[in-house]
């Protein structure tokens, strides 16, 4: 067989200013343009992720998706690693778990040593369209809980200290986005794994239309359902891609890794 062209990700749509190419031939996988670095994808099993999910013993694509953080142009590195930001890329199967769509199993953000902060995430949807679910606290009283639906060239921001997840809202279609996060990110499963998952769970129907269920591990919350939507208490412009900022208007990014400066904005900011 002839290996199918791999197409960037301006090719396939939105262009994210960052030269990403998805293999045409192999389900998941992608590579980097002249110019570009980052490494080698990680692959998310579908054993590593069960026990997020509604039921943990369900079948469907394994890997999951794959991820590679710490991409960017190479005339950026050092910029990046001045202002402690990272970029990742990730890209997810189509299909469904279960009775649920493919997903991460959900995470809170460890503090970062630098800064001392559970620092925000800031996502930008390439192609598909994505369910971001965040609740404002990991143990039994969840707080606001949040689902945000986004589609390419849309943004959602997840604040400092919030749980998330990434879903796959079209069983048709594979979901591609960039992130920019901290340098020094980690993840926290503890609290999520001891709820067998985050506050509500997502289902998905035969038809592919999404529903939640809460989760009885937690006290009971309200889930909102949200559109994306622009950031302009956080200096964010409304258009072009989150990269490009990063020369355009690196300001608009850097509470990424340094949220103290927005510190009264977050107690009260929803995605």
């Amino acid at each position: 067989m002839i290996p199918q062209r791999s197409k960037s990700a301006g090719e396939r749509g939105f262009a994210p200013g960052l030269d990403v190419r998805f293999r045409a031939d192999r389900e998941l996988d992608f590579e980097f343009g002249p110019g570009v670095f980052g490494p080698k994808p990680e692959y998310r099993s579908l054993d590593s992720i069960r026990q997020g999910l509604r039921n943990p013993n369900c079948t469907g694509p394994s890997p999951v998706y794959a991820i590679a953080m710490d991409v960017g142009r190479m005339e950026d590195r050092e910029e990046m690693q001045k202002r402690m930001l990272l970029f990742g890329v990730v890209l997810y199967a189509s299909g469904r778990l279960g009775d649920g769509p493919v997903r991460s199993q959900g995470h809170q953000h460890a503090a970062a040593p630098h800064c001392g902060w559970s620092t925000p995430e800031l996502f930008e949807i390439w192609e598909g369209r994505a369910i971001i679910y965040g609740q404002e606290k990991a143990g039994d009283d969840p707080g606001r809980c949040v689902a945000v639906e986004a589609g390419p060239g849309e943004r959602v921001v997840m604040p400092p200290g919030w749980s998330h997840f990434v879903a796959n809202a079209d069983v048709h279609s594979h979901l591609i986005f960039g992130a920019w996060c901290d340098r020094q990110y980690a993840f926290e499963y503890a609290q999520m794994r001891a709820h067998h998952g985050l506050a509500w769970y997502p289902l998905m129907s035969d038809t592919g239309e999404i529903s939640w269920e809460p989760n009885p591990a937690y006290s009971p919350s309200e889930l909102r359902r949200k559109k994306a939507r622009d950031y302009p208490e956080l200096g964010l412009p409304p258009a072009g891609s989150i990269y490009e900022l990063l020369r355009r208007s690196p300001k608009s990014i850097e509470w990424v890794s340094n949220p103290e400066q927005f510190r009264g904005l977050w107690p009260h900011f929803e995605p």
